[in-house]
């Protein structure tokens, strides 16, 4: 994949509108790599092609006008002989001079710097956006809030406008509600007290939520006793949950390892024990106070706080002795 593809699909997926430097952040590497692969390129087109080699001379050299037959027996002689001489099969050739065959070596290509890698990314980014400003395009790459977004162009708003009221609003089911299409979805087609039964709960409610939402649909009567409805799964709920098919659902033993996965995390981020390098830290407890007499001095202020009422006790002397006189 291009950068510039790497820029186009970051800026389309972005939520919020994406900046300079994170653009960069993410495709730096990519970019150092492709102007790395471009230098190796252009230094290899730069080197010299080797010359030809010059084809080896096969011509005889030139008889003279004396015919085979006048040649004495003396020269015959003497030119076997010579022709006995053999040459060398490899000739050294001398030191410090290369093969015209022989390929020269490029030169040390140098580093790619940060500086260059911006230049080129932010190349890249001009250039996307010039595309997109095309009258072709009906989306244009719109600086916002210090970054990039992809939005429709001014002249496309009344048509979107028109599509974006035809579509349905999003759909927000309730556990129960998810319980239940779940369930449907698994074992279509079913009836309401099979899916009673698995759940625990009365479903009535929940079926005709679903029915509502157009995700479940009626298949028929089951051929029981009582003959109830059946239900199944609609091409709706296929689109909601961006399914092919029904053979797209996780298998049960998929749902079961991640529900396994998940419980078993939690288990063990509940029990996991503390790091051998903590320090155990012993329970506060109080410290203890010097001996004080606070205690009787407490005692001595109460006492005398409540005064003695002494005139009370001797006025009920009094009326104990007059009630034996009188009695007597």
């Amino acid at each position: 994949m291009s950068i510039k593809a790497k820029i186009e699909a970051i800026i389309y997926a972005a939520e919020e509108p994406i900046t300079r430097e994170q653009v960069l952040a993410l495709v730096a590497n990519e970019a150092r790599r492709h102007l790395t692969q471009q230098q190796g390129e252009s230094m290899v087109e730069d080197v010299p092609s080797a010359p030809p080699c010059p084809a080896n001379s096969t011509e005889e050299p030139a008889t003279t006008g004396t015919e085979p037959s006048e040649i004495p027996a003396e020269a015959e002689s003497s030119s076997s002989e010579a022709g006995a001489i053999t040459l060398p099969e490899h000739v050294e050739e001398p030191a410090g001079e290369s093969s015209p065959t022989q390929s020269v070596a490029p030169a040390p290509s140098h580093a790619i710097s940060d500086a260059e890698v911006k230049s080129a990314v932010l190349a890249v980014l001009e250039e996307l956006i010039a595309d997109y400003n095309h009258p072709d395009h009906g989306i244009e790459i719109r600086q916002i809030a210090g970054g990039y977004r992809m939005a429709t162009k001014p002249e496309q708003h009344e048509v979107v406008r028109v599509y974006a009221k035809s579509l349905k609003p999003p759909i927000r089911l309730s556990l129960p509600a998810l319980e239940t299409l779940a369930v449907i979805a698994y074992k279509q087609p079913i009836t309401a007290p099979e899916i009673s039964d698995i759940r625990g709960v009365d479903s009535g409610g929940v079926l005709g939520t679903l029915l509502d939402r157009k995700l479940i649909t009626t298949s028929g009567r089951k051929q029981v006793i009582g003959r109830p409805i059946l239900y199944k799964t609609t091409k709706d709920f296929l689109l909601r949950f961006g399914l092919k098919d029904l053979e797209e659902l996780p298998s049960m033993e998929e749902v079961e390892k991640l529900a396994a996965e998940s419980l078993g995390a939690d288990l063990f981020a509940a029990a996991a024990p503390e790091p051998a390098g903590t320090p155990a830290v012993a329970p506060e407890t109080p410290e203890a106070l010097p001996p004080t007499d606070e205690p009787a001095t407490e005692a001595m202020s109460q006492s005398e706080a409540q005064p003695t009422d002494t005139s009370s006790s001797e006025e009920q002397t009094g009326n104990d002795v007059r009630n034996s006189e009188v009695g007597s």
